[in-house]
């Protein structure tokens, strides 16, 4: 929200808030931007605070090394999230803006993983009877989906930060047609009408930037189809499996309409903001589905290693 209101400098120093103590900062004084802007430093700290005690509960208390670690990972990242949230504000670039956008999407990722490692849930996995050739290509496709999702994410806090106008204002086309024109002369000219209408003006990178975004989206939800197709087809007895694609493409469904909407909107500010959310939710899924298919694959090359059947199960 942040970002869809362009209040990011809304409060001028940090750590600071206006020069008092950012947890003493009077409620009176909440207004406007500063609202959006300063209570996104709030919920930062408790977000760290939190993640101090994750980290320490897990050392103490979990036996995999391998989870202890994430947590120390988990750690290292909201700290390094909230160095880059303050060096966004006193150097003012939003190339910093962007790297702390990217940040955010992969530490939720991270947490994602120790949610889900920590259950009993995650347990069950080790007895997921499966064809391993065919789980193969299916767990190639969700990792595959996933990175696109994280790259997606990247486009998108890019043309957030790049321009602060759409540089596109038609969809399903763009600028009147399937494939945008951005000669020179073609840009001239409807850098002259959007001078007209108040709107920033817009050059060929940031035209091809939103058009990149168009086409990883069509190319994602392609591939969540495909995905949930293959799970059904090639691991039917998955259960667990089979509602988390048929999930993942409804997700996939309202995530394509809300960017639709962003551009019919205008951008409005809750609209971008709902299609942003939805995308981290887009890529939690992928992040869960990816690590229960590595799951799923590191049983059962175990259990065909030493030469014993894999149970099968419901």
């Amino acid at each position: 929200m942040v970002t869809s209101k362009n209040v990011g400098l809304a409060v001028p120093d940090w750590p600071t808030t206006f020069g008092y103590n950012m947890f003493l900062f009077p409620v009176s004084k909440w207004v406007g931007g500063i609202l959006f802007e300063h209570t996104h430093r709030l919920l930062g700290s408790v977000v760290g605070l939190l993640t101090i005690v994750l980290a320490v509960w897990l050392w103490l208390s979990e036996d995999r090394r391998w989870v202890r670690n994430l947590g120390v990972i988990a750690l290292a990242g909201v700290i390094l999230q909230g160095i880059l949230g303050g060096l966004r504000v006193t150097m003012m670039k939003d190339e910093i803006g962007i790297f702390h956008a990217c940040i955010a999407q992969a530490f939720l990722g991270l947490l994602v993983v120790i949610a889900l490692v920590t259950t009993n849930f995650w347990r069950t996995f080790a007895t997921q009877s499966i064809d391993l050739q065919r789980f193969d290509r299916i767990k190639f496709l969700a990792f595959a989906i996933t990175v696109s999702i994280y790259v997606q994410l990247a486009l998108g806090a890019t043309m957030r930060h790049e321009h602060r106008d759409l540089a596109i204002l038609d969809f399903p086309t763009a600028n009147g047609a399937w494939i945008p024109d951005t000669s020179a002369a073609v840009l001239a000219k409807i850098n002259a009408w959007r001078d007209g209408h108040g709107l920033s003006s817009v050059t060929a990178f940031q035209v091809w930037l939103q058009m990149a975004h168009r086409f990883l989206a069509l190319s994602i939800g392609i591939g969540v189809i495909a995905f949930c197709v293959r799970v059904r087809t090639d691991a039917r007895d998955f259960n667990a499996l089979k509602r988390l694609s048929a999930l993942w493409v409804a997700l996939v469904i309202c995530q394509i309409a809300l960017g639709a909407w962003v551009i019919w909107s205008n951008k409005a500010a809750d609209v971008a903001t709902a299609h942003v959310a939805l995308g981290a939710v887009m890529l939690s899924f992928g992040v869960s589905i990816s690590a229960i298919c590595w799951r799923v694959m590191a049983a059962s090359r175990r259990e065909a290693h030493g030469g014993r059947a894999v149970p099968v199960t419901a």
